[in-house]
């Protein structure tokens, strides 16, 4: 199943837009209950005008809300990422750390985040479970278990660790794209006749066809058509 994953999205990356550990981190935080999407179109202004972990930790709260507005929950986001200008600031002269133990006690950093910023901004190896990445590998049976942190060793134990980051990203973007929440694209997939979940959605190929989405949808078809 991830050699086939490897084959479905050969391309697979972080679809957060970033330059910097610094806004990777940010966008990251801020991607939260909302999409990818909606992040990438925040972030250009945002970080146009913070450019430094000084700068969000110095933020006019009112101002840094408007920027986070459309990106929903901004007041919580602008405690978050004023809360971590300064940590960076007190702790690290500034700089985004490069490791989990101290990612992880910065203000709106849990494991997750952690994990996307050391395996795409320092190229650490991390598993990211967010809800595609739990959903999935739950539905192939690669673990029952429903803690994000025992599902990240669970699935660290069955795959190489210089390969868990682009596991990630290629666990994200099938779910995304072609094994969704309510009505997964099931006779589409390539993953169909390895997956013990097989038949939770449509099996019909037209039909499931219909479902699968994003810009690798014909390569996504073809491959399901030859296997």
């Amino acid at each position: 199943m991830k050699r086939c994953l490897d084959d479905e999205f050969p391309d697979a990356h972080c679809e957060l837009d970033f330059t910097t550990p610094l806004e990777l981190l940010v966008a990251v935080v801020l991607s939260a209950q909302t999409t990818d999407v909606r992040v990438n179109q925040v972030t250009p202004a945002l970080f146009a005008r913070y450019r430094t972990a000084a700068d969000y930790a110095g933020a006019d709260r009112a101002e840094l809300e408007e920027y986070l507005r459309p990106t929903g929950f901004f007041r919580a986001k602008a405690n978050s990422l004023l809360g971590l200008g300064a940590a960076l600031v007190e702790r690290y002269d500034g700089e985004v750390p490069g490791k989990l133990k101290d990612l992880v006690t910065l203000p709106g950093v849990g494991r997750k985040t952690a994990n996307v910023v050391l395996g795409d901004a320092f190229g650490v190896p991390g598993i990211t479970v967010d809800t595609h990445f739990g959903r999935l590998v739950r539905r192939w049976g690669w673990t029952e278990e429903e803690d994000p942190v025992k599902v990240e060793h669970a699935v660290g134990e069955l795959i190489p660790r210089k390969e868990w980051t682009l596991l990630s990203h290629r666990t994200i973007f099938h779910g995304r794209r072609v094994c969704h929440a309510r009505k997964p694209a099931c006779g589409a997939c390539p993953l169909a006749k390895m997956c013990p979940s097989y038949g939770t959605g449509p099996t019909g190929f037209e039909e499931a066809a219909k479902l699968v989405k994003g810009e690798e949808r014909d390569h996504i078809l073809d491959l399901a058509a030859r296997r």
